[in-house]
């Protein structure tokens, strides 16, 4: 009795003990939903983090285009050494006039210059760096998209793969218990060698599709943890023995995505601030025809005062304030052919955002259709799951009864094998199909 109790007062313990370690193992292993991937992506992946960079040039690129429209001052001061200062009154040839001054020299003064008026040149450069930065956003946006959209991808593969697995192994499992029963009927004499030579080679064909599953599940998880800027060998686990809601989207048709993408496309709204930045070049360009009106002011302090007449090796100040106006006649003549190819480059924008817009069309109609297509494909696979379960049963009974081939219950049970990928193939492709759209149209 006392050994016996200590046994069982020893497995208690161990049963406590592994509770608990089994409980720290099951929280440790996370299983990853598609929007948590997203939302790590949005993080860490690599190509995003370059786009934010982008944006952040743009975001700088304004603050120093308002910067140019602060004065220009500026301070300054240099010593020198003066040489004889010569006059020659009587012309050069003639024995000049040799006036004293010091052999060295020193200056200091500021210069400031702000431009009143300049064709709005500096302001509207202005707003065409906030209009670029308002372009990057939208290409930031367009990359989030993509981005989003190549993680979708990627875990409805590896979604479809797992399950492909699972069938396999489950098959495989059955087959397994198949082939026993056979051998011992052929050992009975009921069935033929052939039969179990045929079972056999099918499980090694199932042993060997589902090697190769194996290893394209590895390499959709080392894609899948590259898009979420992880490592490319880091556990990866994801929801798919659940399974989904398809999401027909029946309430939305052609003409509603249409009208989304050209008020929310990402690559509509691109081309539509190219063409804005094109008409603002023109405007830009144009202002070269104004004139430009300036206040200046300087003061400096030199020593000696070599300027004016009567000199004197005293310290003395000058300085003028006043407003400055410049006109070039040149840009009259050299401006035309700036205008016209800006105007050309304006027409080519256009013509970009109508191509853009009938481009966006035809994408949302593709993406539309497949979807359209995708569901229907799961109406009918999942019909054909029905048919081919109860012909593989149906045919399964007779085949024990020895009323049909042995060959007849392995094409059954392919079809259904077939079936069942076929099913995960089209529900995946339904949710992947929707996605598509939603980030064509820019409201992924």
């Amino acid at each position: 009795m006392k050994p016996y109790k200590s046994m069982s007062i020893l497995g208690v313990i161990l049963l406590l003990f592994a509770a608990p370690l089994h409980a720290q193992d099951v929280e440790t292993t996370r299983v990853f939903s598609l929007e948590e991937i997203w939302k790590i992506a949005e993080t860490n992946n690599r190509q995003l983090k370059l786009s934010d960079l982008n944006l952040q040039q743009s975001k700088l690129e304004v603050l120093e285009a308002k910067d140019r429209l602060l004065p220009e001052l500026s301070i300054g001061g240099d010593v020198k050494a003066n040489s004889k200062f010569l006059i020659y009154d009587n012309g050069l040839f003639s024995s000049p006039q040799d006036v004293p001054v010091k052999g060295y020299g020193y200056g200091a003064g500021y210069n400031l210059n702000f431009t009143l008026f300049n064709g709005g040149k500096e302001k509207r450069n202005v707003r065409m760096k906030q209009e670029e930065e308002t372009r990057r956003q939208y290409e930031v946006d367009r990359q989030k998209h993509g981005v989003k959209y190549n993680v979708a991808d990627a875990y409805f593969g590896l979604y479809k793969l797992l399950n492909f697995r699972d069938f396999l192994a489950a098959e495989i499992a059955a087959e397994r218990k198949q082939l026993l029963l056979i051998e011992s009927l052929h050992r009975n004499g009921i069935v033929l060698k052939s039969d179990v030579l045929r079972t056999s080679v099918k499980l090694s064909q199932l042993e060997l599709s589902l090697s190769d599953i194996e290893k394209k599940i590895d390499i959709t998880k080392q894609r899948l943890n590259i898009l979420m800027g992880r490592n490319n060998e880091e556990e990866l686990n994801i929801t798919y023995r659940s399974g989904f809601e398809t999401d027909s989207n029946a309430g939305a048709g052609y003409a509603d995505y249409v009208d989304i993408a050209l008020n929310q496309s990402p690559e509509y709204k691109m081309v539509a601030s190219d063409l804005r930045l094109s008409e603002m070049n023109i405007r830009q360009i144009k202002a070269a025809l104004l004139p430009k009106v300036s206040l200046y002011s300087n003061y400096n302090y030199t020593y000696p005062q070599l300027s004016f007449y009567p000199y004197s090796n005293d310290l003395w100040g000058f300085g003028q304030t006043g407003i400055k106006v410049q006109f070039s006649i040149d840009n009259l003549y050299k401006s035309r052919h700036s205008i016209a190819r800006a105007q050309v480059v304006n027409d080519q924008a256009k013509e970009m955002a109508n191509i853009k817009r009938d481009a966006i069309s035809i994408q949302v109609k593709e993406a539309f259709l497949q979807q359209q297509q995708a569901l229907e494909s799961v109406e009918t696979a999942e019909k054909n799951i029905t048919k081919t379960t109860e012909a593989v049963r149906v045919i399964r009974n007779s085949y024990l009864n020895q009323e049909s081939l042995l060959t007849d219950l392995l094409e059954a049970e392919n079809a259904l094998l077939e079936a069942k990928f076929n099913l995960a193939t089209a529900q995946t492709n339904l949710k992947l199909s929707h996605i598509q759209l939603l980030a064509i149209v820019g409201i992924l």
